[in-house]
C-alpha cells in the first residue's frame, strides 16, 4: 500500500490528527523548486495589513457568514453558491484546539536507538581515519611575539592599490574646479567659436576639452608657487623720458624681473592653487587694461616657468589648462591692440587681410613684441609666450607663421622632462591647429602624422572628411606604415561617426580592397573586424553575408581561426547588435558557419550568451518560425552542454536566466499539441539546469489547466486538479495553484452518484472521499489570497460539501466534517505539521492571531454541530451501529484535536463516550485499548488533566 493511502485511512479512522497524504505525493510530484515568487511578499503584507488594525482588505471578513441556519459562508469573490442547511436548535459546544508539539511528538514516536559495538573486522565495517593532533611546544613568548608582528607587517591590499590617493577625496576635489571651469568659459566662448569656425563646426571646441580636463585630473597633495617679484629701483621715472630711454628701461625692467627675488607659496591646496592662478589672470587684465605692458609680460613669463614643474604629476593636465588660458589671454590682448592700430578714420582690415593692409605702427609694435619675448633668457617661457603670439605673425609676413612653425618644433626639443615637452607640442598644435592640418596634406609620405591625426581629432570631424583621408592614405607610402593600419584607423572614427551617404559605398569599396588582399590572418582580421561595424550599420544582410563569407575564406586556412577568437567574438558583437530581428539574422547564409569557427568551449559558450542575451532584450513579439527555433535551440543546447560538476552556481544561474527567457517566447497559440511537444523536446535537452525544469512547469501548468476539462473522467480531473495546484504550489505560482483548487471545487457538485469502475457501477462516496481528504492535507498549507477573506478555499468547498446530495443511508458527509475538525485544528497551531519550501503559509502570514483564531475557532463549532445533528438522526433501532461508531469516530477526534481541559469540550467527549455504549454496539476490545491510551498518555507532563477524565469513562459489558 502506498504511503499517501496508509496515512489517508488513519485520518479517516480518526487516529492520527490530520497529516498530508500530499507530502508523500509532493514530494514526488513536485521536487522542483524555484524563487519565491513576489506575490508571495505580496500576500504576506496583505494578510498582516488586515490583522494588525491598521488596514484591512475590503473584502476581507472576520464576522462568520449569516447564511441560512448560520453556516460557514465568508465573504468572497467567486466559486460555488452560498446557502446553509442547519435548522433547529441545538447546545453549541465551544470548540478550544489543542496545542501540539509535533517535533516532541515525532520524537516519542521514534524507535530507541541502540548503540552498535562493532568487535573484530568486518568488511562491511566502514574505515574510519583518526587524525592525530600533535601540540607544538613553543619557547615562552614566541607565539605573541609572532603574531604581533605578523599582524603588523599585513598591506592592505586595497590601500596599495591606491597609492597614497584617496579616491573619494579626489571626486570631492573636483566640484570646484569644475565649478570655475563652468564660470570663466562664458568669457571665452566667443573666440573659441571663431577658431573653431575655421577648422568646422564637428571639429570639439577647446572649451569642451578644457572642462573634462580640470574635472578629471585632481589632486589632494599640497601643491606650490614660486612668485618672483622684482625691485622697486628705476620704477620712479618722468613721463618726459626720450624713446630710448623708455625701452631701456623696460628691457631693465624685464632683467630685474628675472634677477629678482624670489617668494614662494607652499602648502596650497588645489582650490587654493587655482584661485592664485586666476589671481593672476585677473592681474594681467587689469595690468593690461592701465598701459602697464611690461608688467603683463611679467605674469606671463611667471606663469610659463610654473608648467616646467611636474612634481605633482596627477595635477599637471589642469595646471597646463589653467597656465594656457593665460597665454591664450595674452596672446589675443597682443593681436587686438596690433589690429586696433591698422584701424582708423580712413580705412578697416578686411577679414582675411594681407601684411601689405597693416601699417608700419602695427608692424613695428609687432616686432617690438617678438624681440621682447626673444630676450627671455629660459627656454620654456620663451617658447610659450612666443607660441601665444604665434599670429601676429600675419601682420608681418604671409609665410611668417610657415616659417617660425619648425624653429619652435625644433625649440621643443631642448625640453628635457618628457611630459613638458609632449604638453609643449599639444600647446603648438592647437595654436595652430590649420597649419598643422596643411603641414600634413603636403607631406604625403608621412603615415605615422596621419594615423596620429585620425587617432586623436574627433570621429564626426575625420567622417565628414573620409573621402580626402581615404585620398592621403592612397598616397602614403606602404613601407613607413602599413595602410590597412590606417584604414583601420579610419574604420574606428566611422563606427562612431556616419560619413556622407553618397560616400558610404565608395568608401567600404576602397577600404576591402585594401583588407582582402592581406595574407597575414592577424592583420587581416584585426582590420576587418573594424570594418565589419561600419558595414552592419549603413548596409543590408548582402553586404553583411559578403563580409562575413570573406572573413570565413581568410581565417579557415590552417585553423587560423584558433588565435583570433577575440576579433572573431567582437564580429559576433557587432553583427547581433545591428540585427535585431533574428528571422533576418538567422537568413545570413554564412552566419551560422561563422559560429562553427569557435571551436574552443569555453568561447562557444560566451558566444552563444550573447547571441541569447541579445534575442532576450530585442525579441518583442512570441514566435514560432521553425529556422529561430531550431537555431536558438542548438545555441542553448551548447550552452546547457557546458554545465559540469566545476560550474559554480552563478553560471549556472546566467545560463538557466538565457535559456528560460528563451522558453517564454515560444509560443504556438491555440495548437496545444506543437506546444507540449516543444516542452517535451525541452525538457530532454536541458535536463541539468534546475530553473529551466522549473519554468517548464510553469508552462506546463498552464497546458494543465486548459487541457484538463477536456478530460471524460470526473475523478480524473479532479485528482489532475488537485496535483497540478500542488505542483504550481510547490513552484510558487499561487495564483495558479489558487486557480487549480478553485476549478476543482467548482467540479465536486458535477460527481454523480454511481461512477463506471471496470465495467461496473458502483457508488462515488468513497472516492470523493478519498479525494476530499487529499485535498484538506493540501489547503493546510496554501496560504489565504488577501483578497477573499480568510481560509475562502475552505468555506467554499463546505459549502459544496453542504449542498451535495449524499445518500440516505451514508454517513460519508459526516467523516467528511470530521476531517475538516482535523485540518481547523492543524490549522490554529502556532507553527503547521509540514510546509512547501519558500512558500508561507498562514502560520507565517497571521502568526497566531487571536482573530484568525477566534474564526477558526467559529468555523469549528458550525462543523461539530453539522456533526452532533447528524448523531441525533441516527437514534433510531437500525441505526444505532452506525451511531456508535460515528461516535466513538467523534470522540477521537476530540481526544486527538481538542483541548480536553475545557469542561464543555470535556463534557461532550464523555457523553460521546457514554453514546458509543450506550446501545451495546460498540466493540469492547477496542474501547478498552482507547482507555488504556488515555492512561499513558495521561502520565505526560502535559496531559495530566487526562487522569480525570479516565475515571469518568467506563467500560460496559454485553449481558
Amino acid at each position: 500500500m502506498a504511503p499517501a493511502e496508509v496515512v489517508t485511512r488513519a485520518v479517516r479512522s480518526g487516529e492520527l490528527p490530520l497529516t498530508s497524504m500530499a507530502s508523500a505525493e509532493t514530494d514526488e510530484a513536485c521536487a522542483v523548486r524555484s524563487v519565491a515568487c513576489p506575490s508571495q511578499a505580496w500576500r504576506l503584507q496583505k494578510a498582516l495589513c488586515g490583522l494588525c488594525g491598521t488596514g484591512r482588505c475590503p473584502s476581507q471578513t472576520w464576522r462568520p457568514g449569516a447564511g441560512r441556519g448560520g453556516v460557514w459562508m465568508g465573504s468572497r469573490a467567486d466559486g460555488p453558491r452560498t446557502s446553509g442547511h442547519v435548522t433547529g436548535k441545538m447546545a453549541v459546544f465551544p470548540w478550544h484546539s489543542r496545542n501540539r508539539n509535533y517535533k516532541a511528538e515525532f520524537a516519542s514516536c521514534r524507535l530507541e536507538a541502540v548503540p552498535l559495538e562493532f568487535g573484530d573486522y568486518h568488511p562491511l565495517k566502514p574505515i574510519t581515519v583518526t587524525e592525530s593532533k600533535t601540540k607544538k611546544v613553543n619557547r615562552k613568548g614566541s607565539t605573541s611575539s609572532t603574531s604581533s608582528s605578523s599582524s603588523s607587517s599585513v598591506v592592505d591590499p586595497l590601500s596599495s592599490v591606491l597609492d597614497g590617493t584617496d579616491p573619494l577625496s579626489m571626486f570631492a576635489a573636483t566640484a570646484d574646479p569644475a565649478a570655475l571651469a563652468a564660470a570663466t568659459d562664458s568669457s571665452r566662448k566667443k573666440r573659441d567659436r571663431d577658431d573653431n569656425s575655421i577648422v568646422g563646426l564637428d571639429f570639439e571646441p577647446w572649451a569642451n576639452k578644457r572642462g573634462e580636463i580640470l574635472a578629471r585630473y585632481t589632486t589632494t597633495e599640497k601643491l606650490s608657487i614660486n612668485l618672483f617679484m622684482g625691485s622697486e629701483k628705476g620704477k620712479a621715472g618722468t613721463a618726459t623720458l626720450a624713446m630710448s630711454e623708455k625701452v631701456r628701461t623696460r628691457l631693465e625692467e624685464l632683467d630685474d624681473f628675472e634677477e629678482g627675488s624670489q617668494k614662494e607659496l607652499l602648502n596650497l591646496t588645489q582650490q587654493d592653487y587655482v584661485n592664485r592662478i586666476e589671481e593672476l589672470n585677473q592681474s594681467l587684465k587689469d595690468a593690461w587694461a592701465s598701459d602697464q605692458k611690461v608688467k603683463a609680460l611679467k605674469i606671463v613669463i611667471q606663469c610659463s616657468k610654473l608648467l616646467s614643474d611636474t612634481s605633482v604629476i596627477q595635477f599637471y593636465p589642469s595646471k597646463f589648462v589653467l597656465i594656457t588660458d593665460i597665454l591664450d589671454t595674452f596672446g589675443k590682448l597682443v593681436y587686438e591692440r596690433i589690429f586696433s592700430m591698422c584701424v582708423d578714420n580712413r580705412s578697416v582690415l578686411p577679414d582675411h587681410f594681407s601684411p601689405e593692409n597693416a601699417n608700419d605702427t602695427a608692424k613695428e609694435t609687432c616686432l617690438n613684441w617678438f624681440f621682447k619675448i626673444a630676450s627671455i633668457r629660459e627656454l620654456i617661457p620663451r617658447f610659450y609666450v612666443e607660441a601665444s603670439i604665434l599670429k601676429c605673425n600675419k601682420f608681418l609676413s604671409k609665410t611668417g607663421i610657415s616659417e617660425c612653425l619648425p624653429r619652435l618644433t625644433c625649440m621643443i626639443r631642448g625640453i628635457g622632462d618628457p611630459l613638458v615637452s609632449v604638453y609643449a607640442r599639444a600647446y603648438l598644435c592647437r595654436a595652430l591647429l590649420t597649419e598643422m592640418m596643411e603641414r600634413c596634406k603636403k607631406l604625403g609620405n608621412n603615415a605615422l602624422l596621419l594615423n596620429s591625426v585620425m587617432s586623436a581629432f574627433r570621429a564626426e570631424f575625420i567622417a565628414t572628411r573620409s573621402m580626402d583621408f581615404i585620398g592621403m592614405i592612397k598616397e602614403c607610402d606602404e613601407s613607413g606604415f602599413p595602410k590597412h593600419l590606417l584604414f583601420r584607423s579610419l574604420g574606428l572614427n566611422l563606427a562612431l561617426a556616419d560619413p556622407p551617404e553618397s560616400d558610404r559605398l565608395q568608401i567600404l569599396n576602397e577600404a576591402w580592397k585594401v583588407i582582402t588582399k592581406l595574407k597575414n590572418p592577424q592583420d587581416y582580421i584585426n582590420c576587418a573586424e573594424v570594418w565589419v561595424e561600419y558595414t552592419c550599420k549603413h548596409f543590408t544582410k548582402r553586404e553583411v553575408n559578403t563580409v562575413l563569407a570573406d572573413v570565413i575564406k581568410h581565417m579557415t586556412p590552417d585553423r587560423a581561426f584558433e588565435d583570433s577568437y577575440p576579433q572573431l567574438q567582437l564580429i559576433i558583437k557587432k553583427v547581433i547588435a545591428h540585427f535585431h530581428d533574428f528571422s533576418v539574422l538567422f537568413s545570413v547564409e554564412k552566419f551560422l558557419p561563422f559560429l562553427d569557427m569557435f571551436q574552443k568551449e569555453s568561447v562557444r559558450v560566451e558566444v552563444c550568451k550573447c547571441i541569447m542575451d541579445a534575442f532576450i532584450k530585442h525579441q518583442q513579439e512570441p514566435t514560432k518560425d521553425p529556422v529561430i527555433l531550431n537555431a536558438l535551440l542548438h545555441v542553448c543546447k551548447t550552452m546547457h552542454d557546458s554545465v559540469n560538476a566545476l560550474t559554480l552556481e552563478d553560471e549556472k544561474r546566467m545560463l538557466s536566466y538565457l535559456i528560460n527567457g528563451f522558453i517564454k517566447m515560444v509560443s504556438f497559440g491555440r495548437d496545444f499539441e506543437q506546444q507540449l511537444s516543444f516542452y517535451v523536446e525541452s525538457r530532454s535537452m536541458f535536463c541539468n539546469l534546475e530553473p529551466v525544469l522549473v519554468q517548464l512547469i510553469h508552462a506546463c501548468v498552464a497546458y494543465c489547466f486548459i487541457t484538463i476539462p477536456s478530460l471524460v473522467g470526473i475523478f480524473t480531473r479532479l485528482n489532475l486538479y488537485l496535483h497540478s495546484g500542488q505542483v504550481a504550489l510547490a513552484n510558487q505560482c499561487l495564483s495558479q495553484a489558487d486557480a487549480f483548487f478553485k476549478a476543482a471545487i467548482s467540479l465536486v457538485p458535477e460527481v454523480p452518484k454511481m461512477i463506471n469502475i471496470d465495467g461496473k457501477m458502483r457508488p462515488s462516496e468513497s472516492f470523493l472521499l478519498e479525494f476530499l481528504c487529499n485535498f484538506f492535507s493540501t489547503l493546510l498549507i496554501v496560504p489565504d489570497h488577501p483578497e477573499h477573506g480568510v481560509l475562502f478555499l475552505v468555506r467554499e468547498l463546505l459549502n459544496v460539501i453542504q449542498d451535495y446530495t449524499w445518500e440516505d443511508n451514508s454517513d460519508e458527509k459526516i467523516r467528511i466534517y470530521t476531517c475538516v475538525l482535523h485540518l481547523l485544528s492543524a490549522m490554529s497551531q502556532e507553527t503547521y505539521l509540514y510546509h512547501i519550501d519558500k512558500v508561507d503559509s498562514n502560520d507565517s502570514l497571521y502568526g497566531g492571531d487571536s482573530k484568525f483564531l477566534a474564526e477558526n475557532n467559529k468555523l469549528c463549532e458550525t462543523v461539530m454541530a453539522q456533526i452532533l445533528e447528524h448523531l441525533k438522526t441516527l437514534a433510531k433501532d437500525e441505526a444505532l451501529k452506525r451511531q456508535s461508531s460515528l461516535g466513538l469516530s467523534f470522540f477521537n477526534s476530540i481526544l486527538a484535536h481538542g483541548d480536553l481541559r475545557n469542561n464543555k469540550l470535556n463534557q461532550l467527549s464523555v457523553n460521546l463516550w457514554h453514546l458509543a455504549q450506550r446501545h451495546g454496539c460498540a466493540d469492547t476490545r477496542t474501547m478498552v485499548k482507547t482507555l488504556e491510551y488515555i492512561k499513558k498518555q495521561s502520565k505526560q507532563p502535559d496531559m495530566t488533566h487526562l487522569t480525570e477524565l479516565a475515571l469518568r469513562l467506563p467500560l460496559q459489558t454485553r449481558t
